[in-house]
């Protein structure tokens, strides 16, 4: 019975209006009232805030915060994949036959979370991170490689929570929520970088709409409130590190594996 009567609370908040609703709200001046609240609810480490907390206007800018130049130096060795957020890795592991297996429970299809992209099969046989964000996270989306954009895609849809009890319960959300996904080509092959939305994330956001080249750790993007990425690697081309487990926090610019025909320095 209650877990029934979460699932149709679920079903309610994912309605695009009400996110629509909380984002007004957090972009408003009066929101800033909050920002004290906020930061001292989810423990948010103040100090590695670019600016100090009275600087903030308003919520959403408080939650898209930068931080201060070095606070998440990036492994730069040649031929490695970084995080490209700061988050809890909810799932790592090969691709098997086209279909993501097991991500809290439930299997997903590349063709689903790529929308059908002609694409998919560069990913079938690839390996994938999921890595929730929390509220307490930084919110901001860098790249994990250097490389170029070979294309973009925004696709409309829920905005249902991402946390373990909607994840678990709710059917294929992150194939049904609202993604932008970024396709990058770096020296050795090509990754999708998926950004899912999630309630009362009115929006998600690159940094520089006209940015068509990243080099690694460069700011790409950011969320307006808590979500969830999905990193996809191309069939045949890349090695996890052995001890990265589903479990693990990582911070935006830590090491996640190498690209194979890469030595490691």
């Amino acid at each position: 019975m209650a877990a029934t009567w979460m699932k149709w609370m679920t079903e309610l908040s994912s309605r695009k209006w009400l996110s629509q609703l909380m984002g007004k709200f957090s972009h408003s001046g009066m929101s800033r009232l909050l920002i004290p609240y906020f930061a001292k609810s989810y423990g948010i480490p103040l100090d590695e805030a670019e600016k100090e907390l009275r600087e903030y206007r308003t919520l959403n800018e408080f939650f898209t915060r930068k931080l201060k130049p070095g606070m998440r130096p990036i492994h730069t060795e040649k031929g490695s994949l970084v995080s490209p957020v700061d988050g809890l890795i909810t799932f790592s592991g090969e691709i098997k036959s086209g279909t993501i297996l097991g991500v809290k429970g439930q299997d997903y299809t590349v063709k689903d979370l790529l929308n059908g992209s002609p694409r998919v099969e560069t990913y079938n046989h690839g390996h994938a991170f999921v890595i929730y964000l929390s509220p307490t996270d930084y919110h901001r989306i860098h790249a994990p490689v250097s490389g170029k954009k070979l294309e973009s895609e925004h696709i409309k849809g829920k905005v249902y929570p991402v946390n373990d009890f909607s994840m678990r319960n709710m059917r294929s959300v992150l194939c049904r929520n609202e993604r932008l996904i970024t396709y990058i080509s770096h020296e050795f092959g090509e990754i999708a970088l998926v950004k899912v939305g999630a309630m009362n994330v009115s929006s998600i956001c690159y940094s520089d709409k006209a940015a068509n080249h990243w080099e690694q750790g460069d700011d790409l993007a950011y969320f307006e409130f808590g979500s969830t990425v999905v990193l996809l690697t191309q069939n045949g081309t890349f090695q996890p590190l052995p001890d990265l487990e589903v479990g693990s926090k990582v911070r935006m610019g830590e090491l996640l594996g190498r690209f194979n025909g890469t030595d490691k320095q």
